[in-house]
């Protein structure tokens, strides 16, 4: 695609002049501040490195984490250690606190990360606490009096020990780090990232592993803050525990959230705001208050709930909606598709139940019940509320696991797969509660639906190595949105849609994963007459291009009128199976339907 809408307004403005301008604000900086000044933009790079992986993880994944000051210390203490004691490159140092950091990460994100709710940051807050004491009691890391006479970095004759220096030194550094991050989060797996916030029952019908993108999120966010301690140890040339405890970690969190941190330029505007306000106060705050430690962490809260009230998502967001948006063009470049599965030939067995039952202590919501569906056909699963219609539902998008019996799907027993591992089985699905990604546009919520058809890693992804392969991915995308109606909306966000377009817009999403079968659970439920006259012939077209739908529904009308054969259940059995004209007749199911047997 020539022209694509980004996923942050920060590019909605035109990139050449945006670069342009922050190369030029860049080189003349040092020739409108003295040392000092210098100074306090050499921290706003250090800190603005820490705040950016809280972009990633935070603003993008929904990750709230009070421990970045941790792995800032491993990295700054890492090579205090190595160039002090071990007398050492800097260069090694910087290697060994990516390591350090990296698999301090992956070990705490793998004992963590599936927490939920409140208990992942209180988690944060724990091992924060425990790494910090770890760093103030170790005698090899100077106990609390830390490391000191930590040699300045140096580029073969030319050393960083003055603050101009290290300003064109860090500064690029940020840069790179933050022209990374943007390209992560508008690849595959940034997308897949940003699709962590909501729940991960979207994600796993994507394909994803919710975990697994969680912790690469996870560690990436820790190599940054890894990063920002190297500068730190290097520029400041002294690190104790004192500048690594939950003080700092709540600091970096409070940085990301006011500049904005679903922006990568909210890291350094929140990093700037709050190294500049701090400093003030420090200057300030002492000639009113002996108090005036207390006194900050009072006035950063009253900060913190100002711009709650007048800027929710952060100052930089907050500025952008002044901002015109240039409305792109849809145009897509002409790319070679993605692969697409070998098509089934009509009347192959796609799935098979047998025998399954599913108990919740004793109630038996699922009781030996087996039928199967078949390529091409569309199926209906019907029964009145309690049959146990949900709970088949789950069992058959692995979202639960049968205490009995088998579930077959392409030949391959799938009774005890992963919501994820079936989907990229070829197994899409819709929700019975519309599950979108707001915020996201139409494009990149249908984009998310073919993850499982591609391959681009986060190194790839960041590097931009992936746009032969995102090409195609955008290309798939406008065709499934112009297949259900939605191509001329493909901009807009998923939020501002209807209730049925939004349906519409999670058919797009299942069929950009070119599945073998698609799973709709009550596509109709909140539909007008007209959207579901829309929706009964957007899938009999989806029947006539080969595509098998089997579905889940509590009107009647609209899926007697539309499916090939019924299935209906009560109270966890099931009570009859053929077409929908012998199915009505069946006196069982209008006992169950209408409470006593018609004459």
């Amino acid at each position: 695609m020539s022209e694509r809408f980004p996923s942050s307004a920060m590019a909605a403005i035109a990139p050449l002049t945006m670069t342009t301008l922050a190369v030029a604000m860049f080189a003349a900086a040092p020739l409108g501040f003295n040392g000092y000044g210098l100074t306090l933009l050499d921290y706003i790079a250090i800190y603005g490195l820490v705040a950016l992986g809280l972009v990633l993880m935070t603003g993008a994944g929904g990750i709230i984490s009070f421990g970045q000051a941790a792995f800032l210390g491993i990295g700054a203490y890492a090579t205090a250690w190595w160039t002090t004691t071990m007398a050492g490159s800097p260069f090694v140092g910087l290697a060994i606190g990516l390591v350090a950091s990296g698999a301090t990460a992956a070990v705490l994100g793998a004992a963590t990360l599936r927490l939920s709710g409140h208990f992942l940051p209180l988690s944060t807050i724990a091992w924060g606490i425990a790494i910090d004491y770890l760093f103030g009691n170790s005698e090899a890391l100077g106990s609390h009096n830390g490391i000191a006479a930590i040699p300045p970095l140096g580029l073969g004759p030319v050393s960083l020990i003055s603050a101009k220096a290290f300003y064109y030194f860090a500064w690029p550094i940020l840069g790179v780090a933050m022209l990374l991050l943007s390209n992560l989060l508008d690849s595959r797996q940034g997308r897949a990232i940003r699709a962590l916030r909501g729940g991960d029952a979207l994600v796993e019908s994507l394909g994803i592993d919710p975990f697994r993108v969680r912790l690469a999120a996870f560690v990436i966010a820790a190599l940054l803050a890894a990063l920002a301690g190297w500068l730190y140890a290097h520029f400041q040339r002294v690190v104790s525990a004192t500048a690594f405890d939950l003080e700092a970690g709540i600091e970096f969190l409070l940085m990301a959230l006011i500049g904005g941190a679903s922006h990568v330029a909210g890291a350094v505007a929140g990093a700037g705001i709050v190294t500049l306000l701090k400093e003030g106060m420090q200057a300030f705050l002492p000639l009113l208050t002996s108090n005036s430690t207390q006194l900050e962490a009072v006035v950063l809260g009253a900060l913190f709930i100002l711009i709650l009230q007048k800027a929710r998502f952060g100052v930089v967001p907050f500025i952008l909606r002044a901002v015109p948006r240039r409305r792109a063009v849809a145009a897509f470049k002409d790319v070679a598709p993605l692969s697409r599965r070998p098509p089934r030939q009509k009347g192959t067995p796609l799935l098979l139940i047998q025998g399954v039952t599913k108990r919740f202590g004793g109630l038996v919501a699922v009781n030996e019940v087996g039928f199967a569906v078949s390529a091409g056909e569309i199926v209906g699963l019907i029964g009145p509320n309690g049959a146990g219609k949900t709970t088949l539902f789950n069992l058959v998008t692995g979202l639960a696991s049968p205490d009995k019996g088998r579930i077959a799907f392409l030949g391959e027993d799938v009774s005890r797969l992963s919501a994820h591992a079936l989907a990229r089985r070829g197994l899409a699905r819709t929700f019975q509660h519309v599950k979108l990604r707001p915020s996201m546009t139409l494009l990149d919520n249908v984009a998310l639906g073919a993850y499982a058809r591609t391959r681009t890693g986060f190194l790839r992804g960041a590097l931009r190595l992936d746009r032969a392969e995102e090409y195609a991915v955008e290309a798939e995308a406008a065709r499934e949105l112009a297949r259900v109606g939605l191509g001329a909306k493909w901009q807009e966000r998923a939020g501002t849609l209807p209730l049925g377009e939004q349906r519409l817009l999670e058919v797009a999403r299942a069929l950009a994963a070119d599945p073998a079968l698609v799973i709709l659970d009550e596509p109709a439920a909140g539909l007008r007459r007209l959207e579901k006259q829309a929706l009964a012939n957007l899938i009999r077209a989806l029947r006539g291009e080969g595509v098998t739908v089997m579905l889940v529904e509590h009107d009647m009308d609209f899926v007697m009128n539309l499916v090939d054969r019924v299935v209906v259940m009560d109270f966890g059995v099931k009570i009859a199976e053929g077409s929908p004209r012998e199915v009505s007749a069946d006196s069982r199911v209008r006992e169950a339907y209408l409470g006593a047997e018609a004459a």
